[in-house]
């Protein structure tokens, strides 16, 4: 609001003016992106893939640079994890590491909350992790169908992985 009322006491010439102007413009944005709530469920599964993607980086990349990148938008809520590594096998890539649940588990708790995940790696380029939820999945103002939404998704899942009974067998 400061920075408003300087802005409205400058003269229409003023060569300060254009600059102000796209500090406020900039300041609109960051608050329309920025501070918008997560639901909790989300929130935790997001950090927990986002985490596992940084340890996997840290750990297995030999990387000299990793970057974590998080988008807030209108449209979506965006995670990327890139490293200028080694990169990753093709094989682990396609079918994981026996005994390891990093990138399955990452792209089952991707599944889970309704998000996009990709893994691009190469051994000349490094490794990137995206993970992408819609707005309307990840933000809690976001007209209060997200939660129902993620409530009956969960719901389905676990009632999927329910043990059932052969041929009427409980009756």
């Amino acid at each position: 609001m400061q920075v408003h009322v300087a802005a409205d006491r400058l003269s229409a010439d003023s060569q300060v003016k254009p600059a102000l102007a796209r500090v406020l413009q900039l300041m609109g944005q960051v608050i329309e992106e920025g501070p918008r709530p997560l639901h909790p469920l989300l929130r935790d599964e997001v950090y927990r893939i986002g985490r596992e993607a940084l340890i996997n980086a840290f750990r297995h990349s030999r990387a000299k640079k990793i970057d974590l990148e998080l988008e807030y938008s209108f449209r979506r809520l965006r995670l990327v994890v890139r490293d200028d590594g080694c990169g990753i096998d093709h094989r682990i890539l396609e079918a994981g590491l026996d005994g390891h649940w990093g990138l399955s588990g990452m792209r089952e708790r991707a599944d889970r909350i309704g998000a996009r995940f990709h893994v691009w790696s190469s051994p000349a380029a490094g490794t990137e992790v995206e993970l992408s939820v819609p707005s309307h999945v990840a933000f809690r103002d976001h007209r209060n169908h997200t939660l129902a939404w993620l409530g009956r998704r969960f719901y389905r899942r676990a009632r999927s992985h329910q043990p059932r009974a052969k041929n009427g067998a409980d009756k």
